[in-house]
């Protein structure tokens, strides 16, 4: 994942592509969301479990990803140089890698956290946390070294991809990842799909609720998971078929139009997963009105509630 920009012209200034500017914009939409998510959560010493690590991390990469856009429009437009454009295709090649693999972590971590209720609150799962995180940005950075370690297409146009100046394969690598993760993902939300199920028609027979309660709690856990795995996939999916089908020789525009709805799921992702939880709320509103110490206890919360 990365943008498609105007070749560098150092010997005449370029025309101001709108396309550009909405990316530009974006960016700057999502560094300031995330920002506050990132702030908040390292500020806050209540926020050191391990779902609030991988909410960081998220938030973490999207951040960088919406400084990658900002900084892409700065260096193609205001400085073109070829260096420090390289420099931010790795940018936003490591942050948008980070954010995908973060959202995997997050799936796998809200499975466990149902699959080993009895055992979720332990050291392991501290140790597994961090496994994920030295994983997740470990293959983020390296995906990002490639372009500018020299695996580009500047020295051959031909084997350019539809995102100028990664190289067809490379961009096919990342692809082929993406749609694996895909994969991951929709079965473990399937399962968590499943356990939730099961778990709420339990309660509603422990509890004696009518068929209907039960009914209404089930397709509300559903409507959830379809929420969060179809926001990530209507953002995704576009932009990774077309970096299968596409070429050098494609239009830049279709790029642009798949690409964009990618960079929204940066956007949408601290909506999903930060804003919603009731303590980084209460830390919100506490910065906001001073009327609550951000360092209060909060009730320990499981993954499939945030």
């Amino acid at each position: 994942p990365m943008v498609v920009g105007p070749p560098l012209s150092p010997a005449a200034p370029l025309a101001l592509n709108p396309w550009d500017v909405v990316l530009c914009v974006s960016g700057t939409v999502i560094s300031c969301e995330n920002a506050v998510v990132v702030v908040v959560i390292f500020y806050t010493p209540a926020f050191r479990a391990p779902m609030f690590l991988l909410i960081g991390s998220l938030a973490t990469a999207d951040l960088l990803a919406g400084l990658g856009l900002i900084l892409h429009f700065a260096f193609v437009y205001l400085v073109p140089w070829e260096a420090l454009s390289l420099l931010t295709v790795g940018l936003l090649v490591t942050s948008f890698t980070a954010s995908v693999c973060s959202l995997l972590a997050i799936t796998i971590d809200r499975y466990l956290s149902l699959y080993n209720a009895l055992t979720y609150y332990s050291e392991r799962t501290v140790t597994r946390t961090y496994i994920m995180l030295v994983l997740t940005w470990g293959a983020s950075v390296c995906y990002g070294l490639l372009p500018v370690m020299g695996w580009n297409c500047l020295k051959e146009p031909s084997a350019c991809s539809v995102v100028k100046p990664l190289t067809k394969n490379h961009l096919l690598i990342l692809s082929v990842s993406f749609f694996m993760v895909f994969g991951v993902m929709l079965q473990l939300y399937v399962q968590i799909c499943r356990i939730v199920c099961r778990h709420a028609q339990q309660i509603a027979v422990q509890r004696h609720f009518l068929g209907s309660s039960h009914d209404v709690a089930t397709r509300k856990g559903i409507a959830t998971l379809a929420v969060i795995l179809g926001t990530f996939a209507s953002c995704w999916l576009p932009f990774a078929v077309y970096c299968l089908l596409g070429d050098s020789s494609s239009p830049a525009l279709y790029t642009y139009v798949t690409l964009l709805p990618a960079t929204y799921n940066s956007m949408l992702n601290p909506l999903i997963y930060a804003f919603r939880n009731q303590e980084i709320q209460k830390v919100l509103w506490a910065v906001c009105c001073g009327c609550v110490s951000p360092t209060m206890p909060f009730r320990s919360r499981s993954p499939s509630d945030v």
